[in-house]
């Protein structure tokens, strides 16, 4: 079934201020509660085809300027723009989040479960089979528009009923949030009782091309900001050979003052990401491109204690007080 029409999930939708049910009354959304500033008709305006579901006065998003926004377009020298059998030489197909995916799917065990994508504007690298398969229902937004999603909603403030899905996928968003500690809490707030979670975090990454970014997490502190779950799985995305290919493409953007140069660069050095192979996962866990985590919603968060203690990485010191 994959990405569903939205009619199809207008249930789940609620104010993001008061979280009172939406109301659809046409194409646009109002609250249902009369009391809400949000009551009015057309309280959410519609930016070209999609209902943006924010709340303008505690949000990022201003419906003015999305409006500016909210084609889909990709950049200048965007990775879409390459030829499918030339696009893995510059970005090689993420076979972590393809596992991981896999995994994710066979633990829901719903008949046709519910899954969120936070930041589905454009298709996660490796999680295609979540839209591919006959027995989900994808619901997915962005702050702007596009084919792959039903809405433009604010991830701080998400538009969706409590316990109302059953995973979220949340791929390279929670660096460019403002903060990611209330992200997480709003998506444990949609999971069901025992939902899943699966996040891709950069480490030792650059600024992405969609700036700004504002924050990186090391192994410990993205399993910090998943504490209110209980892991399934973690680890690296990608390993020290990936992070020095990105160095050495944005070192030649730098030296150069080219993308295109960066990115040519990038496809000479190709070879460099195949050294992750070697790397035992303990080194890899202090030098990682990013991290990922597979969790269920838990209803009680690591200690501090358990998260001193979490620590994977080859410095194997004592936990210290």
């Amino acid at each position: 079934m994959g990405l569903v029409r939205l009619a199809d999930v207008a249930s789940l939708l609620v104010c993001p201020r008061c979280r009172c049910p939406a109301v659809q009354e046409g194409e646009a959304f109002r609250c249902s509660s009369d009391s809400c500033v949000f009551s009015a008709p057309g309280s959410f305006p519609l930016v070209e085809r999609w209902p943006v579901l924010a709340d303008s006065e505690h949000s990022v998003l201003d419906p003015a300027e999305l409006r500016k926004s909210a084609t889909g377009e990709q950049p200048r020298w965007s990775i879409e723009r390459v030829p499918p059998r030339f696009r893995s030489w510059a970005r090689p197909r993420n076979h972590v989040a393809v596992r991981n995916v896999e995994i994710l799917l066979r633990l829901l065990g719903e008949p046709v479960p519910v899954i969120l994508v936070v930041g589905g504007a454009t298709m996660g690298n490796g999680v295609e089979q979540i839209y591919a398969d006959p027995k989900t229902r994808v619901v997915a937004f962005d702050i702007y528009g596009s084919p792959l999603v039903q809405l433009i909603a604010d991830a701080h403030q998400l538009p969706l009923a409590t316990e109302s899905v059953d995973a979220v996928v949340v791929q390279a968003v929670l660096q460019q949030v403002l903060d990611p500690g209330r992200v997480v809490e709003e998506i444990h707030r949609v999971l069901r009782p025992g939902g899943l979670v699966y996040a891709e975090t950069p480490f030792l990454q650059q600024v992405a091309h969609a700036g700004p970014d504002f924050t990186r997490y090391t192994s410990s502190g993205h399993r910090g900001l998943f504490r209110a779950f209980e892991e399934v799985a973690a680890g690296p995305v990608a390993g020290p050979g990936a992070q020095m290919l990105s160095s050495v493409d944005h070192l030649v953007r730098g030296l150069l003052r080219s993308e295109l140069a960066g990115k040519l660069t990038r496809v000479a050095f190709f070879w460099l990401r195949y050294l992750d192979r070697l790397v035992p996962t303990a080194f890899a866990m202090d030098n990682a491109s990013a991290y990922y985590f597979l969790g269920r919603r838990s209803e009680r968060e690591l200690s501090p204690r358990e998260l001193l203690e979490y620590y994977r990485g080859a410095h194997r010191s004592p936990v210290q007080m």
